[in-house]
């Protein structure tokens, strides 16, 4: 009979026939030797053939011993006395004579003896598990599991502590009330809007990320990796924390310390969970110093670092949250790394350094920087891809609406919560915004101002509702421009606002789209049906509050009431509320998610806009791109750890 060959699988050893063998016989009757003495006899073989190796070993004491003795030892080159050189450059130390052999053979006798000894206490442990029944055998290998499992969560357990800093001062994390009446009254209904969310999702979606408000259930996407990480709870708590609804706060601030779990085998979006978790942990940790949000906050950020370990230093999209294995969106350009995404960590990866004093953090976002700043680019264009294998460029397309906003947000905002120290980052942040202003920004025919997108060498004359974000950004960054541009940047601030003011004028429900266009006589429309989406998003929103902030003109409240009612009016349900699918139509279908930035994001800036402005006033917060406030960081003559000096 050929003798079979041996394969490997799943780490054991199974026969197989080479080709035109003849087979195995197929009746058990024809194997029944004892299992037991079967494996009892491979363990003898094997503790035979170690003797025989052991036993039959020359006894030459210039042979490499067991032990790692200075005779006769290979060692890595120095420079001791008696020495001859091997052309390796490695050296051999010469014995010391004659008269240690005897102590050489003895201690190789006791060596034998011990081994001896070992095997034999192998052999009676093997035989009295032999002796054990199938059912005993099961149990100890379970009990032996439970053991390994229990000592890695002691390991787990207990974060390390963290080193004492001084608290930023926080000013302004309450109150805010305005003294005209009616605005209090829109004030006071966004605060009911933002408990019928709450009360929702806390009946019918508690712990899941999100809620469907029509299914009245749980809702989670990829971003989150299906992990119940109860991201709506993170999301909404310093919202609620502001707006004075501390017992809905206390049952979040529970749930995270009895619940809030990373250590879980969930592959999530690096950027998504920084902004909306380490973001929405550290702001309720400033506004109510609870320790336990900034700890969770660290357990996070120690799980996402090796998304960094690439061969640039550009992080993956995802990371997976127990093992760190990291990857790239499938759909993104050539495999490549997005803008928007790696260039949105500095704000939260600061603060991070600033509170645990791990350098870590903060080296990783200023080597992304250096990074960018060595390359060309195009136009003077940031394109929205980047390959971390290979530090190039994908597809040139450039955007400030999705794959590009938040980028340009964060190198504005790194300045500002430096204090006004971080001078690179206005400086990247000026040139950025120059050649956006050439390339990008356009007036239509109708006199709206728009941004398109750069793809390829041509402009796309589309905005994306996500870019209606920068018409607050161009007001935020307006004080501190070059050349006295400050009026030129509010003023286009205002002029951004109006078009998408416009985009929700101009639909039936009043009612943004996710994209309009201005070309082929339609303007700030949406043309695609993909398009006439509403989802609660925030942007229009966002702008609406800066601007107010800084101008304080009394039309950016109305269109920010106008945009409260529609919400109120078209997308409340018994359960919540839901996103809409065409903005166009006088019955719209629901999409049924109640999206966790509507709490974070929409209902916030809604209630900012209707409050005073010593509530969490911009000269000493800075609001991350999830509307999560962070405090500006007055360091002083204070470096964080990993930097230098001279940057500050």
């Amino acid at each position: 009979m050929t003798t079979p060959a041996l394969l490997p699988l799943s780490g054991r050893r199974i026969p197989t026939l080479s080709p035109g063998a003849s087979s195995f016989p197929h009746h058990r009757a024809t194997l029944r030797l004892s299992e037991k003495f079967i494996l009892l006899l491979i363990l003898s073989a094997f503790i035979t053939l170690c003797f025989g190796a052991f036993f039959f070993l020359p006894d030459n004491s210039k042979h490499k011993r067991f032990d790692l003795g200075l005779e006769d030892v290979l060692i890595p080159h120095i420079d001791p006395p008696k020495e001859g050189k091997h052309a390796s450059g490695q050296v051999i130390i010469h014995g010391q004579g004659g008269h240690d052999e005897h102590r050489h053979r003895e201690e190789e006798e006791s060596l034998r003896d011990k081994i001896r000894a070992d095997h034999e206490r192998a052999l009676q442990e093997a035989k009295e598990k032999l002796r054990k029944s199938r059912e005993e055998l099961q149990a100890e290998i379970q009990t032996e599991k439970n053991k390994v499992v229990e000592d890695l969560k002691k390991k787990d357990i207990g974060p390390k502590p963290l080193p004492p800093v001084p608290m930023p001062k926080v000013v302004g994390v309450s109150d805010g009330e305005p003294p005209e009446p009616d605005v209090k009254e829109k004030r006071d209904k966004i605060r009911e809007m933002m408990k019928h969310a709450w009360d929702s999702y806390r009946q019918y979606g508690w712990g899941h990320n999100e809620l469907k408000p029509l299914a009245k259930k749980g809702h989670s996407t990829n971003i989150f990796g299906n992990s119940q990480l109860g991201a709506s709870i993170v999301d909404a708590l310093d919202t609620l924390y502001i707006m004075g609804l501390h017992e809905e706060f206390k049952d979040g601030q529970e749930w995270i310390e009895q619940n809030l779990d990373f250590s879980v085998n969930a592959e999530v979006s690096v950027f998504e969970v920084n902004i909306r978790f380490i973001g929405g942990l550290l702001a309720a940790y400033y506004l109510s110093g609870q320790e336990v949000f900034k700890l969770k906050a660290v357990q996070l950020a120690e799980k996402l670092l090796p998304a960094f370990n690439t061969p640039t230093g550009i992080p993956w999209a995802m990371v997976n949250l127990k093992s760190g294995v990291g990857r790239n969106w499938g759909w993104a350009s050539a495999g490549s790394s997005i803008l928007a995404e790696f260039g949105t960590l500095h704000m939260e990866f600061v603060h991070l350094t600033y509170l645990t004093g791990n350098p870590a953090y903060y080296q990783k976002v200023m080597h992304i920087r250096k990074l960018l700043a060595k390359m060309d680019r195009p136009n003077g264009l940031y394109p929205n891809y980047l390959n971390p294998r290979t530090g190039r460029w994908g597809q040139h397309h450039t955007s400030v609406g999705g794959l590009g906003d938040s980028f340009y947000e964060y190198l504005l905002k790194a300045w500002l919560m430096s204090d006004k120290t971080d001078a690179e980052a206005r400086k990247t942040y000026d040139d950025a915004i120059e050649a956006i202003e050439r390339h990008l920004i356009r007036k239509s025919n109708g006199g709206l101002t728009f941004i398109g997108e750069w793809k390829n060498g041509h402009l796309e004359r589309k905005m994306g509702h996500l870019a209606c974000f920068a018409g607050g950004m161009f007001a935020l960054g307006a004080d501190g421009s070059p050349d006295d541009k400050a009026g030129h940047y509010l003023q286009l601030g205002a002029e951004i606002a109006h078009t998408c003011h416009e985009s929700y004028d101009r639909t039936v429900l009043k009612l943004g789209p996710e994209a309009f266009k201005f070309d082929s006589g339609l303007e700030a429309v949406a043309v695609r049906q993909n398009e006439k989406y509403y989802i609660l998003r925030p942007e229009v929103i966002e702008t609406y509050w800066y601007m107010w902030r800084f101008t304080h003109d009394p039309k950016y409240r109305q269109w920010g009431w106008e945009a409260a009612q529609a919400i109120d009016k078209y997308c409340r349900v018994s359960g919540g509320f839901s996103g809409v699918k065409d903005v166009y139509s006088s019955n719209p279908t629901y999409d049924d998610v109640q999206q966790s930035f509507f709490l974070a994001e929409t209902l916030k800036y809604l209630y900012l806009l209707f409050s005073s402005d010593d509530l969490l006033p911009l000269e000493s917060w800075v609001f991350n791109t999830e509307a999560h406030p962070l405090p500006v960081l007055h360091l002083g003559n204070i470096t964080l750890p990993g930097s230098e000096p001279a940057q500050r």
